[in-house]
C-alpha cells in the first residue's frame, strides 16, 4: 500500500512510497488507491490462427481477448510465418495485443521423419527469427537426438510434446526447455511392470496406467525437472475436458461462448460426443494423478509456467486461463505459486532459456511496463483476477 509506480517509454522507471517517488507535472496520474497493482499475466501456450494469410480480423480479435482478461504475454505454439513480422507489430505497438513469442512450425514424425529432416527444419527456423521450436509426437529417437545437437550448435531452444520413442527421462537429460501438457510425466512415473507391457505393445488403459503408479518414481521425475530446469506448463484445464466431459453444454453455455463462432462451437460439441472411453472413476483417479505431479513439481520449485492450449476443445483465448488457475487451484498450488507461474517465472524463462534481452513478470525498475491493476487482492482469492480496473501493456 501506499505505493507509486512510474512509467515512462513503456518501462518501469520507479518504485516507491508515494511521498519519496517524484512525478514529472507532465505525467498521466492512475490513482490506485485501495486497490492492487501486479503484473500481466502470461499464456504460455497459446495458438495465434495458422496458415499463411488467415483474416487478419480474427487474428486482432484473438490478440484482444488476451488483453482484455489481464494477459500481456503469449507463446504462441503452432508458428507460420506471418506471425514473426506480427510481432513486431505488437512490440511497436501498431496492434493491440500481447507481446507475443513465436514457435516454429513443429517438428514430428511427418514434418521430420529422419535426422536430415530435423537438422534442415531447425536451421531454417533459426534463421528465420521464430523463439523457439514446437515438437509434436512421432519423433525418433535418432532424429531426436540430432536435432538436440543442431539445436545446442544454433542456439535454439525447443519444447511441446514428449514424443513416445524418446521419452520423459532421455528427453529432459538431453536438454528439453519446456514439457508441455504434463507430457510424459504419468508415463515416467509407471511400474515396471506396465512399462514393459507397453514395450511389448500390449494397450494399456487408463485404470490400469494409475494402478501400475510406482510412487518412488514421482520424486525421482520432479527432482530431474528440478535439475535440469525444465518448464512445465500443464494445462490442465484441457486434459480435464479431453478426458472427463459428458455433456458439451454447460460448457457450450459459459459467458465466454459468445466470443466463439457457431461453427466452432458445433466441432467442440461434436469432439467431446460420446464423453470419456473409460469409465468414470479411472478417469477421475487419472485426473487426480495429473494433480498430484503438478503439486509435487511445484512443491519441489520446479519452475511452473501457465498455459491452456487455446483454442483447443472449450478453451476460450484469454478466458480459459482463468479456468486454468481453478483447476491449478485444485490440485493444491498456493496462490503464490500460482500468480507467479504466469507472471516472474515467465520473465526468467525468457531470459534463460528464449535467451531474449526482454525484463518484465514483476513490478521492478527495469521491467516491461506489463501491469494489470485489481480491485482486490488476488493473493486472497485468484477469482479477484477477473476484478480488473485497467490493463497495461509494454506501458
Amino acid at each position: 500500500s501506499g505505493q507509486t509506480v512510474v512509467v515512462q517509454d513503456g518501462v518501469i522507471t520507479e518504485v516507491g512510497p508515494a511521498g519519496s517517488v517524484r512525478v514529472d507535472a507532465s505525467a498521466t496520474i492512475i490513482d490506485g488507491s485501495g486497490r492492487y497493482l501486479m503484473p500481466g499475466l502470461a499464456e504460455m501456450h497459446a495458438h495465434v490462427p495458422p496458415g499463411a494469410n488467415p483474416p487478419r480480423d480474427a487474428v486482432e480479435d484473438i490478440l484482444f481477448l488476451y488483453v482484455a482478461n489481464g494477459i500481456t504475454t503469449i507463446r504462441g505454439m503452432l508458428g507460420s510465418e506471418y506471425q514473426i513480422p506480427l510481432a513486431e507489430e505488437l512490440r511497436r505497438g501498431d496492434v493491440l495485443g500481447p507481446t507475443f513469442y513465436v514457435g516454429a512450425p513443429s517438428i514430428n514424425g511427418n514434418s521430420a521423419p529422419d535426422p536430415a529432416a530435423a537438422e534442415r527444419m531447425i536451421r531454417e527456423h533459426s534463421a528465420a527469427g521464430y523463439d523457439l521450436q514446437k515438437i509434436h509426437p512421432g519423433v525418433s529417437l535418432e532424429t531426436w537426438d540430432r536435432m538436440v545437437a543442431v539445436a545446442e550448435e544454433a542456439g535454439f531452444t525447443y519444447g511441446g510434446h514428449v514424443p513416445a520413442d524418446v521419452g520423459l527421462v532421455h528427453a529432459i537429460e538431453s536438454g528439453m526447455s519446456t514439457v508441455d501438457h504434463l507430457d510424459g510425466y504419468v508415463q515416467a512415473v509407471a511400474s515396471d511392470d506396465v512399462v514393459a507391457q507397453v514395450n511389448t505393445g500390449q494397450p494399456i488403459s487408463l485404470r490400469g496406467l494409475v494402478e501400475g503408479v510406482d510412487e518412488s518414481k514421482i520424486d525421482e521425475i520432479v527432482q530431474l525437472t528440478v535439475e535440469r530446469d525444465v518448464y512445465v506448463v500443464p494445462t490442465m484445464y484441457l486434459w480435464e475436458n479431453l478426458y472427463g466431459t459428458e455433456d458439451a453444454e454447460p460448457f457450450l453455455n459459459q459467458p465466454e461462448m459468445r466470443y466463439v463462432s457457431a461453427g466452432q462451437k458445433l466441432a467442440w460439441r461434436n469432439q467431446s460426443a460420446g464423453g470419456p472411453s473409460d469409465e468414470p472413476d479411472a478417469v477421475r483417479a487419472f485426473l487426480d494423478l495429473r494433480k498430484r505431479i503438478l503439486k509435487a513439481l511445484a512443491d519441489a520449485g520446479a519452475p511452473i509456467m501457465m498455459g491452456t492450449d487455446s483454442p483447443q476443445l472449450f478453451n476460450v483465448p484469454g478466458f480459459a486461463l482463468h479456468r486454468e488457475i481453478a483447476v491449478m487451484s485444485d490440485a493444491g498450488m498456493t496462490n503464490q505459486q500460482i500468480l507467479e507461474s504466469g507472471t516472474a517465472a515467465v520473465g526468467r524463462y525468457a531470459r534463460d532459456h528464449l535467451k531474449l534481452d526482454d525484463t518484465f513478470g514483476v513490478v521492478a525498475p527495469g521491467q516491461r511496463a506489463d501491469l494489470v491493476l485489481l480491485g482486490s487482492n488476488p493473493l486472497d482469492d485468484l477469482d479477484n483476477l477477473t476484478d480488473r480496473v485497467g490493463v497495461m501493456v509494454r506501458g
